[in-house]
């Protein structure tokens, strides 16, 4: 199964950890406190402003920065107030990434800073040979295909033998017309689900992230000759 695979590119929030942690929605209470003080609104301002400046920019960050001039770095200053330690080391997980053969890399919206964070917390910082963030895709996010561009470019990544992995069906998009294998990442899975499925020939369906990887790297089982 994607044997062919030597690059293996996963999305981090809601990816290599669940949402059930609160950590994102500890991240948007956080933004739109920032909104709120910056606008003198209140939260349902915050949000609707929010919603505005994704819609027209893509990102709250790079909105604030075009259409109020604030400076990344005080935006992002909010991710130092972020609690991580909602975060556990999950070893299976780290096994199976450490299982994958060719480069892992994280490729994320949030700060190069986030990402190291929260793959501290994780006991992952060990296995991925780069982060590439918001900043190094020059504010332009997922699933714009310049970011998308830029990350192949300065990896020089092969997108025919590259996975990428993303909790949002709308960023494997790009991927898949790059020529990537796609892995949507999350949701609930029916009672007795096994923890994927293939949805078509190199494009899953993933409930389960390490059990996944495993058994892409499992060794196939022989029938017994006795």
């Amino acid at each position: 199964m994607l044997a062919e695979i030597d690059t293996w590119v996963l999305d981090l929030d809601d990816t290599l950890y669940p949402s059930s942690n609160g950590l994102a929605d500890q991240m948007k209470a956080l933004i739109r406190g920032i909104l709120s003080r910056h606008f003198g609104t209140d939260d349902a301002g915050a949000r609707r402003i929010q919603a505005e400046l994704i819609a027209a920019h893509g990102t709250t960050l790079r909105g604030l920065m075009t259409t109020e001039g604030l400076a990344a770095a005080d935006i992002l200053e909010f991710e130092h107030h972020i609690d991580y330690s909602v975060l556990r080391a999950d070893a299976l997980l780290a096994e199976a990434i450490a299982a994958l053969p060719g480069r892992k890399f994280v490729f994320t919206n949030g700060s190069a800073y986030h990402a190291e964070q929260a793959l501290a917390r994780l006991g992952l910082s060990d296995h991925f040979d780069g982060v590439f963030d918001i900043l190094a895709g020059q504010l332009i996010p997922k699933p714009y295909p310049e970011s998308y561009r830029r990350f192949v470019e300065q990896f020089s990544i092969d997108p025919s033998r590259a996975a990428f992995f993303d909790d949002l069906a709308v960023n494997l998009d790009v991927p898949e017309q790059l020529g990537m294998a796609t892995v949507w990442v999350g949701g609930e899975p029916a009672p007795g689900t096994a923890p994927y499925e293939v949805v078509a020939p190199r494009r899953w369906r993933v409930w389960e992230l390490a059990p996944f990887l495993h058994s892409l790297t499992a060794p196939a089982v022989r029938p017994s000759t006795m």
